[in-house]
C-alpha cells in the first residue's frame, strides 16, 4: 500500500475514529507531513478536537493500536481499510510508519491536554467536529435542497424540533450558544455556518446572527419542555 476519496462510516465501525483522523489529512493536503518532533497541520488540528472530547482520543489510540497490530494488508480488516481515505506518506516512510508516528503524537497530546485546552476551531473541517449537534441541524435541514423540502425556515426548524429528544436539543442549544460566542464578526459567523453545513441564506429581513439567536431561543424553550 503506497497511500492511506473518502467514504463515510458510522460510529459502529471498527476504525471509525481513524477514518475521522484521516479525513482531517484530506482537508489539509492529503499527505502525512508529520515529523517525530513536529505534527503537521492535520495532526495539530486533531488534538484540539480530542482535548474537547477525551474519550474520542482514547478510542483513537485503541484503534491505531488495533490497526497496526492486525496489519493494513490483513484480510480480516480489508473491507474497513477500503473505506479509509487515501493519505500519501512522506517520502521514505510507509503508511504504517506514518500511522505509528501519528499515534505517538496523539498519545502525547492526551498526556498534555493543557497545551490544547481552550483552543477553538481553526481549520474548516474542525467546526463539525467541535459542534456535531449544530452541524446536524444546519447540514441536515438547511442544505442546498432546502427549498424543495420546506416552505420556510420555520418549518425546517419545527421538523428538527419534532425529531429531536430534549437531551439532543439541550446539547444543540449549548453548542449554538458557543458558536455565536466564539464568532466575533458577522463574517466569521457566516464562515462558521457554512463550515457547519448551512447552504442557504437566513430568512429575508434577518441577519444570520439574529436568526440563529432566535433559533437558539426556540430550541432552549423546547429543551426545557
Amino acid at each position: 500500500m503506497t497511500a492511506m476519496t473518502y467514504s463515510a462510516a458510522g460510529p459502529g465501525y471498527r476504525f471509525y475514529e481513524v477514518q475521522n483522523l484521516l479525513r482531517a489529512y484530506g482537508q489539509t493536503g492529503n499527505s502525512f507531513t508529520d515529523t517525530p518532533d513536529t505534527p503537521g497541520p492535520a495532526l495539530r488540528s486533531f488534538p484540539r478536537v480530542v482535548t474537547r472530547f477525551p474519550a474520542r482520543g482514547t478510542r483513537l489510540l485503541r484503534e491505531l493500536d488495533d490497526l497496526l497490530a492486525v496489519g493494513l494488508f490483513s484480510p480480516e480488516i480489508a473491507d474497513e481499510v477500503d473505506l479509509m481515505p487515501r493519505v500519501r506518506p512522506t517520502e521514505g516512510r510507509s503508511v504504517e510508519e506514518s500511522l505509528s508516528l501519528v499515534r505517538d503524537h496523539v498519545r502525547a497530546a492526551l498526556r498534555n491536554p493543557e497545551r490544547w485546552a481552550g483552543s477553538g476551531p481553526e481549520e474548516r473541517w474542525e467546526w463539525g467536529e467541535f459542534f456535531p449537534e449544530v452541524s446536524q441541524l444546519l447540514g441536515a435541514y438547511f442544505h442546498q435542497d432546502f427549498s424543495y423540502e420546506y416552505a420556510s425556515h420555520r418549518e425546517a426548524v419545527e421538523d428538527y424540533l419534532a425529531g429531536s429528544t430534549r437531551e439532543e436539543l439541550g446539547r444543540t442549544f449549548t453548542e449554538l450558544s458557543e458558536v455565536l460566542a466564539v464568532t466575533g464578526s458577522d463574517e466569521e459567523l457566516d464562515q462558521a455556518a457554512r463550515a457547519l453545513g448551512m447552504e442557504v441564506s437566513p430568512p429575508k429581513g434577518e441577519t444570520l446572527r439574529q436568526w440563529l439567536n432566535g433559533v437558539a431561543s426556540l430550541i432552549h424553550r423546547h429543551a426545557q419542555g
